[in-house]
């Protein structure tokens, strides 16, 4: 996958729009109040897809690649070029369309990639943090809500977090399940502030039944509780985080875990290298969301 090329001709942007949607899934409808829209959810999701290609994540910048673009309007179904302010609004209310994407194609790539015989159903689980867009806005500016003068630009959205491996964090954190054998490819996708612990993320997406329950699920030890252990067994699959393993390093229960790293890692490091994507493109939570999980819908769809 080579959406990290610049620029992106015309055709290969037409190309790249017309293979994800062959692959969208139409949500079950839903009765609304008021005017129909005048778009459809669709069109705004591969818009988001767009900007990802071209790294264009600017409302204006898209209107006006609209503006230019008769071909590509077409393609993503608009009739006519819409108002930055309606960009903008759709833009971030498609963060759930998004991530019903990927979880709607989840199951069925479980369908239809069969694992080896000597290899079980097996998934990994997995957070990143994206770092937020502007300056830093300390702790106990934060808690009176205030600002400081000369301060700039700051994404008021966003949360700190701590990890062991990068220190803390400004920003939004994407949670990842991927499949394992043959291949590390998303499963399940969500962004959510960044002070929501990765566990609770697992534990509100199995109570709603929305993340594929595998065989084997690999976790770190954020997904170790004792309670997610069981509900996860509940649901007929087995959690295995590193407060389970024994304590010999041998073990075939090691060798196993091992399968982690190799793979729920490795896809978070293909999908920056993709797509681009280390840290937010834009301010927002949902705005920033529905760029991230259209590059993992994307990235998804090309398996």
């Amino acid at each position: 996958m080579a959406t990290n090329l610049t620029p992106v001709s015309p055709d290969a942007l037409l190309k790249i729009v017309e293979q994800v949607k062959e692959y969208y899934m139409e949500p079950p409808s839903q009765r609304r109040r008021g005017r129909p829209r005048t778009f459809s959810r669709l069109a705004f999701l591969l818009l988001a897809v767009v900007g990802v290609v071209l790294r264009t994540f600017k409302p204006q910048e898209l209107a006006t690649l609209l503006t230019k673009d008769v071909r590509l309007r077409q393609a993503l179904g608009l009739s006519r070029v819409p108002h930055r302010r309606t960009i903008e609004r759709r833009l971030d209310a498609t963060l759930p369309e998004a991530e019903a994407q990927v979880q709607a194609l989840g199951p069925q790539l479980l369908d239809e990639v069969e694992p080896g015989p000597d290899e079980p159903q097996a998934s990994a689980i997995d957070g990143r943090m994206y770092q937020a867009q502007g300056p830093r806005w300390h702790k106990r500016d934060r808690e009176q809500d205030r600002v400081p003068a000369g301060l700039r630009n700051v994404d008021t959205e966003s949360a700190w977090s701590k990890s062991g491996y990068r220190g803390w964090v400004q920003g939004y954190r994407l949670v990842l399940q991927c499949l394992i054998f043959p291949a590390p490819v998303p499963l399940f996708a969500r962004w959510c502030p960044n002070a929501m612990g990765e566990s609770t993320v697992l534990e509100q997406a199995l109570a709603a039944d929305q993340v594929p329950v595998t065989d084997l699920l690999l976790g770190d030890a954020t997904f170790g509780g004792a309670d997610l252990v069981a509900t996860y067994a509940q649901q007929g699959g087995w959690l295995l985080t590193p407060q389970q393993l024994p304590t010999n390093p041998k073990s075939w229960q090691r060798d196993l875990y091992a399968y982690r790293r190799e793979t729920i890692e490795l896809l978070f490091q293909r999908l920056i290298q993709a797509c681009d994507l280390k840290t937010c493109p834009t301010k927002g939570l949902a705005r920033t969301g529905t760029f991230v999980i259209a590059s993992v819908w994307l990235y998804q769809g090309d398996f």
